[in-house]
């Protein structure tokens, strides 16, 4: 039987606005293998963005649980909860959110640091994680003097400097050309196929979800689909060609 890594069961999110009750999540259950790499996909108001943040342990469900290693994962105490985003959890944005001052190697130190690891260790670790993603010769250079792709090198490095099971990356390519989007994803991919790290992204690049094992579709709070990369494009291939044949 696969390994479960992550698991969300019937999560429901409420939000309440001007009095107004909002329920962005209406009870989405989904099953995330150790080993996978999966992407999340919805439109602009599905719902996507928050059930990231439920998976990441960022934000709690109203209703509904999520389950990280077998365990409850609100229902642990603060400081456990804070233990799991911090080494068990490795963070990508669109932005980077790279700290301008510090150099590439310090922004990728800070949350070994952050942990506990002694300057030193964390230090040769981000070298050592730079090195891998092709910033070597980079390693003093603030976020300023690095191009958009290098900047999120820069924030996979950072990702994984705590030795994470679980990387989630938040429309990773979305900032990036062609090309360079096509480099961040090969990282991804190679880190997943070589290290086992389960890498989970919030896109709509199609060659971010070709490289994927499964996609998930969120519509109006709720998990529509679940397929297979290839069933997935069969899918969308099928539909492009039916709307053809309607239009002819």
């Amino acid at each position: 039987m696969a390994d479960v890594i992550i698991r969300a069961q019937g999560v429901k999110k409420l939000y309440v606005r001007g009095g107004e009750e909002l329920w962005a999540l209406k009870g989405i259950t989904l099953d995330i293998y150790r080993g996978e790499f999966i992407s999340i996909m919805g439109p602009s108001g599905s719902g996507k963005s928050t059930f990231f943040n439920q998976i990441g342990a960022l934000d709690q469900p109203t209703e509904g649980q999520m389950f990280f290693e077998g365990q409850s994962l609100f229902d642990l105490p603060e400081p456990q909860q804070a233990w799991v985003r911090g080494r068990r959890i490795g963070y990508i944005f669109q932005t980077y959110n790279l700290i301008p001052v510090m150099t590439a190697r310090q922004n990728v130190a800070l949350p070994a640091v952050f942990t506990g690891i002694p300057e030193k260790e964390a230090d040769e670790r981000a070298c050592k994680l730079l090195e891998r993603v092709g910033l070597g010769h980079r390693l003093d250079h603030r976020p300023p003097e690095l191009s958009g792709g290098q900047q999120q090198r820069v924030a996979i490095a950072r990702a994984l400097v705590n030795a994470p099971a679980v990387v989630l990356a938040d429309e990773p390519t979305g900032n990036l050309d062609t090309a360079t989007g096509q480099e961040v994803i090969d990282i991804l991919k190679r880190l997943n196929r070589e290290e086992g790290v389960t890498v989970i992204c919030s896109t709509h690049d199609d060659k971010m979800l070709r490289s994927s094992d499964r996609v998930c579709w969120i519509s109006d709070g709720r998990l529509e689909r679940i397929a297979s990369s290839e069933e997935f494009f069969a899918s969308v291939e099928a539909a492009r060609g039916a709307a053809a044949g309607d239009v002819l």
